[in-house]
């Protein structure tokens, strides 16, 4: 009788390092690890800092764009909090044409993927923004669809799924060249049904959680801190329920038969540790935001900590580092 084959994963040659590169939406990247949109500017802002290593990040999601520029919101922008960061930017940007004319082009020697993140206040200019980033450089468009700091737009799309549906519609018909990933919002009743509804669209994959509404108080004055009364908070504070959150989506997408579509995972991650349990709960890849105005070389740090979790875990990809049911 034959000698029974090994139900492990076969081993590359002794020594071999691991392969840190994932592919999503058919577009590879060298690592799992992204710079969130809003907190990497059109990433040339980080590329002179010392001690930063740009070119070695797996993706780069340029700030918030639409049609035309913005100015951003008026009064108070950002405001720490307890292991966490409230913003109220506002979408502040010059317009897309001014990104492909001006940005683009020096993102793109950086060396990372490129990611467009496109936000509009309606459908009709979400299409319009898709459809000049689709005659574009960019790799990737991610639809925002849950950003709660503008009055218009922006989350207001990403609560039901009739209205994500709508959008990310409009947006895939207007950019056919592109890969589409939707950026969803913790604030919707019915995750998995928006998710399965942009889906069902067209989005070719989904990256979550967006911030999650909230306010300060300035007791002082006795009147919110922000012009607009609340604002968006990120960092470790809404980490363990923007994890809870990617694993039941992972879930439900298996669930549904659409297991294959890729999720990238972000909220509050800031260390090889927290990138790794994303990773582990079905996240192909991860983003990172507020832990890099803290500490700028932390995407490079949690490069580093990934490879080495794989290498002493003898794992080859890095889609071996989820949990097997």
């Amino acid at each position: 009788m034959g000698k029974p084959r090994s139900s492990k994963t076969p081993r590359g040659p002794a020594g071999e390092p691991p392969d840190l590169s994932v592919t999503i939406a058919g577009i590879r990247l060298r690592n799992p690890v992204i710079a969130a949109s809003g907190t990497f500017g059109y990433g040339t802002e980080y590329a002179d800092l010392a001690g930063i290593d740009v070119p070695v990040l797996g993706g780069i999601c340029t700030k918030g764009l639409t049609l035309k520029a913005r100015r951003g919101n008026s009064g108070v922008r950002l405001w720490e909090t307890p292991s966490g960061l409230l913003n109220s930017i506002g979408l502040e940007n010059p317009g897309i044409e001014t990104f492909i004319e001006k940005y683009l082009p020096v993102l793109r020697g950086l060396g990372p993927a490129v990611i467009a993140n496109l936000s509009g206040s309606d459908i009709e200019e979400y299409a319009e923004g898709a459809k000049l980033l689709d005659g574009s450089s960019v790799d990737m468009i991610e639809l925002n669809i849950s950003c709660p700091n503008v009055k218009e737009g922006g989350m207001h799309f990403g609560l039901r799924p009739e209205a994500a549906a709508a959008v990310t519609a409009a947006v895939r018909s207007a950019a056919r060249h592109k890969a589409l990933m939707v950026k969803l919002s913790p604030a919707t009743p019915d995750l998995a049904a928006v998710a399965l509804a942009c889906v069902r669209a067209g989005a070719d994959a989904l990256s979550l959680v967006n911030t999650f509404k909230a306010m300060a108080i300035d007791i002082e004055q006795r009147r919110p801190v922000f012009d607009n009364v609340s604002a968006g908070l990120s960092g470790a504070a809404i980490r363990p329920i923007a994890l809870r959150m990617v694993w039941e989506l992972w879930e439900a997408l298996r669930a549904a038969g659409a297991g294959a579509v890729p999720l990238v995972g972000m909220g509050g991650i800031a260390s090889p540790v927290d990138a790794i349990e994303f990773l582990s709960a079905g996240a192909q890849a991860v983003q990172v935001g507020s832990a890099t105005f803290a500490h700028p070389r932390a995407m490079n740090e949690i490069i580093a900590g990934i490879k080495a979790y794989m290498k002493r875990k003898e794992l080859r990809a890095v889609d071996e580092i989820r949990i097997r049911k």
